[in-house]
């Protein structure tokens, strides 16, 4: 068996592993696998302000993953994905610090995730041209409302989000008590449900 084939069939952790043990085939298999997942989530991290600086973490994370990987064997439970996207926040958290782009919580009420707000109220099947206008606005929208968050309420949603945090997950990665992980991400749904309220009236009608 070729050993890219053979590559393709271990897990996350295995590979990375194999990687430490020296097999640059195993890293080559493991960053096509998440190459995607991670510039997205470090991009919604930072933000529109430092956009452009978006790449710049992204390589800093991996070559912040390489750098650990003498001591991957030694981390824990954890899966090598929850240790990446945590490693992609640290990245990305210590570039919004030197910028000064961080910003302080607030205050807000429990809401649901506005991921599925904007879901299947659309016959996506069969789509209209005002349904697909439609979603590509809702979509730009939900974008600025994550933009417009406090970073750490973007990074608790994000993390909850794209990587399925929980909040025991959260309060563990971001070293956080519970409760304070847990409002990050309630105000975050709050204020992100704020932002898309016009789009959620839409989409509610048709329902």
């Amino acid at each position: 068996m070729p050993l890219d084939r053979a590559a393709q069939a271990l897990t996350d952790d295995e590979l990375m592993l194999a990687y430490a043990r020296g097999d640059a085939d195993a890293f080559e298999v493991l960053y096509g696998r998440h190459e995607g997942a991670l510039l997205r989530f470090v991009r919604r991290l930072l933000g529109h302000g430092l956009a452009a600086q978006a790449d710049e973490v992204f390589q800093d994370t991996w070559m912040r993953i390489i750098a650990a990987r003498e001591s991957y064997s030694a981390r824990g439970d954890a899966s090598w994905r929850t240790w990446a996207f945590t490693i992609a926040h640290h990245a990305a958290m210590d570039r919004l610090r030197v910028s000064g782009r961080e910003r302080p919580l607030e205050l807000g009420d429990d809401a649901g995730d506005p991921m599925e707000w904007v879901q299947a109220a659309v016959d996506l099947s069969h789509p209209s041209s005002e349904d697909v206008a439609f979603w590509r606005a809702a979509g730009q929208q939900l974008l600025d409302c994550l933009d417009a968050l406090p970073v750490a309420q973007r990074a608790a949603f994000l993390l909850h989000h794209e990587d399925g945090a929980s909040v025991e997950d959260l309060a563990h990665r971001l070293a956080l008590p519970f409760e304070t992980a847990k409002s990050r991400l309630r105000y975050a749904l709050q204020k992100l449900r704020g932002c898309m309220q016009a789009y959620l009236v839409v989409l509610e009608a048709r329902a």
